[in-house]
């Protein structure tokens, strides 16, 4: 998508094969999205390139500690296997390739040294500013994101490339490098960026957000389930993670891409060019079902030697371990103070921003509206709440809400509710009740999460007999400057806090 440094390349390039390496921080699993970089990868090697692949183990750990120091060796490894898997998938030699992991060098003397010369010459600011799009933004940060695009500007000296390839979200510590290395005495290098591939849900595909990304690893009846769910309006071609994964990562590995459709829809179609899909999907001569069945058969002809590599005892032990499901933990023992089981977690919570795009009174209860409520899926949801008395109709209209998903749906005076709107509630008389409210600039569908639980897998249904959102509600505040905590830890979405409008110290039901 994006150069920087052309004239340098091309000056290297009259002279021998470029040298360039592409990184990747070993925190949540890789998705399909991955298969961008790879496919660039494959097209480096064809030119004769010399690319190095770096599993930055560190920076993982730097990141707000997205991958805790005792699984950081079983989440490499996880890597190094997954990535290789990848790259033979779509027909890369690997005997051409190097691989390096970050401990290799980051922790020598000579490391760690320019680690302290550069951080006697970066600003907290530039620092800052350098990670905004690629380590995780709290509002506390720790120290050690601070160091991260530090680290990762010094990897271009010590792995001796000429460029760093990565996802246009790295352009900020790529120009970062680009004004420092040469403080340290070191040449500045070519910069490589390749587009980022936008969720099913319309948002970047992130390993944080679990209904925005495909694993490599999941079965098919997952793939089928979650681009069942995508956002793929008809002739809506904004915002289509359906779309943008054809045109990304299916046209560049096969050229072209084959809509499956039954005869009587005018059979299958061969297109050759991406803009003639997109042409006649803004016209609704692709309807979105057929795209989607389209996606999912093409996606698992490129995950299916992954699976099968992956269906050894060896590598399921390596994944278990790496990446323990949270709703398997043990519970804490018995007779402990305050002792809960550590199942009872957030992530099981499906929460996401929904848009009221309807508002209608009860037919049977005074006390109680009937929304239609947009939360990124084919058809919008049902929910009935009963906010009569606090909240006006127009104040409903239009706005975006906090919505709770997977509760088991129930009728409520005879019309069945399919989710729950969260409120901030004073805690006196008399009660106050103010819907929370996503950042601004959230679109449908987009999920929310709590601080420290973003990499959970939320249930399908919460069972009501198990008491997982009482438990978990128990434990729900607004804080002083009003925003939704659980445990004080805030509730989020991908651009920021979720909030009230003024009632601090509230609970949230």
């Amino acid at each position: 998508q994006e150069v920087l440094g052309e004239d340098k390349l091309m000056a290297i390039l009259k002279e021998r094969e470029v040298k360039i390496y592409w990184g990747t921080a070993t925190t949540g699993k890789p998705h399909v999205a991955y298969f961008v970089p790879m496919s660039k990868i494959a097209d480096f090697l064809k030119a004769g390139c010399e690319v190095t692949i770096l599993f930055a183990d560190l920076h993982a750990y730097l990141d707000n500690m997205k991958a805790p120091w005792e699984l950081l060796e079983l989440r490499t490894r996880y890597y190094e296997n997954v990535i290789k898997a990848m790259l033979e998938s779509i027909g890369v030699p690997l005997e051409k390739l190097k691989f390096v992991r970050g401990t290799d060098y980051q922790l020598s003397k000579e490391y760690t040294l320019d680690v302290y010369r550069l951080s006697s010459m970066v600003t907290q600011h530039d620092s800052k500013k350098a990670g905004a799009e690629v380590v995780k933004q709290v509002e506390h940060p720790l120290l050690s994101g601070l160091l991260y695009p530090g680290l990762q500007a010094l990897d271009e000296e010590y792995l001796k490339v000429d460029a760093q390839f990565g996802g246009v979200d790295q352009r900020k510590i790529f120009t970062f490098a680009e004004k420092y290395l040469p403080s340290l005495g070191y040449a500045k290098r070519i910069h490589l960026m390749n587009p980022m591939v936008p969720g099913l849900t319309g948002s970047k595909m992130s390993s944080s957000e679990e209904d925005s990304k495909i694993d490599l690893l999941d079965r098919k009846e997952d793939v089928k389930k979650k681009l069942k769910k995508a956002f793929c309006e008809p002739g809506n071609v904004e915002n289509n993670g359906v779309l943008s994964f054809i045109k990304h990562v299916l046209f560049p590995l096969k050229s072209e891409f084959v809509v499956l459709r039954e005869e009587k829809w005018g059979g299958n179609k061969t297109y050759t060019a991406y803009e003639d899909l997109e042409k006649d999907f803004a016209e609704q001569v692709v309807h979105p079902g057929d795209l989607k069945n389209s996606v999912e058969v093409a996606l698992n002809k490129l995950l299916d030697p992954i699976r099968e590599k992956f269906n050894s005892p060896e590598l399921k032990q390596l994944t278990n371990a790496a990446y323990p499901n949270p709703s398997k933990a043990k519970p804490a023992e018995k007779g402990t103070k305050n002792s809960e089981p550590e199942n009872v977690v957030p992530s099981r919570l499906d929460i996401r921003v929904g848009k009221v795009i309807s508002v209608e009174k009860h037919p049977d209860a005074d006390s109680l509206y009937v929304e239609k409520i947009d939360v990124g899926e084919p058809e919008p949801r049902t929910v009935v709440s009963g906010l009569v008395q606090f909240v006006p109709r127009e104040q409903l209209q239009d706005r975006l809400v906090v919505l709770l998903c997977n509760l088991k749906p129930q009728k409520m005076r005879g019309v069945e509710s399919q989710g729950m709107v969260l409120c901030a509630c004073s805690l006196g008389e008399p009660r106050q009740v103010e819907p929370l409210d996503p950042p601004a600039g959230s679109c449908a569908g987009e999920r929310v999460y709590v601080e420290g639980y973003e990499s959970g897998e939320p249930d399908d249904e919460l069972k009501p007999k198990k008491k997982v959102f009482e438990k978990l509600q128990a434990d729900f505040r607004v804080s002083e400057d009003c925003v939704a905590q659980w445990k004080q830890k805030n509730f989020l979405t991908k651009l920021g806090r979720v909030s009230c409008k003024s009632l601090k110290g509230g609970s949230i039901s």
